[in-house]
């Protein structure tokens, strides 16, 4: 079985790989991020592959390597982590009673018998806050869950009261489409029973 490298520390995705019976290292990239476009499926593309590519360059052997990045965009504005508490109020305030979309992009280095191949995709969903109030904002903010989040709020946690709607893929906004990076692996030829713990 060829190694499965996570270029990733999100606890969330690691997770979800595990969620699917996925045997992985997680090995963090340490690449500098420089995005060239202001296209939130363009945006998350790019830093993927560029996570992915880092981590990949340094490996040898039968290897795949999974890079991810996920944003969120509010009326064409992306939103990524908040730099601050005042940040993360700035960004809720935009999501609130509003609707926005999460992409995340992935993408697959993958090197066997010395052949090495690339494929990048991205998943958009679309998720619908009610109305919150200052105070249900403040009170959010202040239990730090924001803070390390891609638009100040993580989906799977607290912040699920607020949740009103959601169109698409629940697990993309939660950092990793995992319906839709199994099928990509099946069509660049990969047995995912290969990925699986025995």
């Amino acid at each position: 079985m060829k190694r499965i490298l996570l270029a990733s520390g999100s606890p969330r995705r690691k997770e979800l790989l595990t969620q699917m019976g996925c045997v992985f290292e997680v090995c963090k990239s340490e690449a500098e991020e420089v995005i060239t476009s202001t296209n939130p499926e363009e945006v998350v593309m790019e830093l993927s592959s560029q996570k992915g590519e880092d981590v990949f360059s340094k490996t040898t052997g039968d290897v795949c390597v999974i890079g991810a990045d996920t944003v969120v965009a509010v009326d064409g504005n992306i939103l990524g982590k908040p730099a601050d508490e005042e940040d993360a109020v700035s960004m809720l305030k935009k999501l609130q009673g509003n609707s926005h979309f999460v992409y995340t992009g992935v993408s697959l280095f993958v090197r066997e018998n010395q052949a090495e191949t690339k494929q990048t995709f991205f998943e958009k969903t679309e998720v619908v806050f009610y109305p919150m109030s200052e105070e249900e904002i403040k009170t959010y903010v202040q239990s730090k869950e924001p803070m390390d989040k891609a638009g100040a709020y993580a989906i799977q946690g607290l912040c699920a009261k607020f949740i009103k709607e959601i169109r698409g893929d629940y697990y993309n906004v939660v950092g990793m489409p995992i319906s839709r990076l199994y099928q990509e692996v099946k069509n660049m030829g990969m047995s995912w029973k290969d990925w699986e713990n025995k």
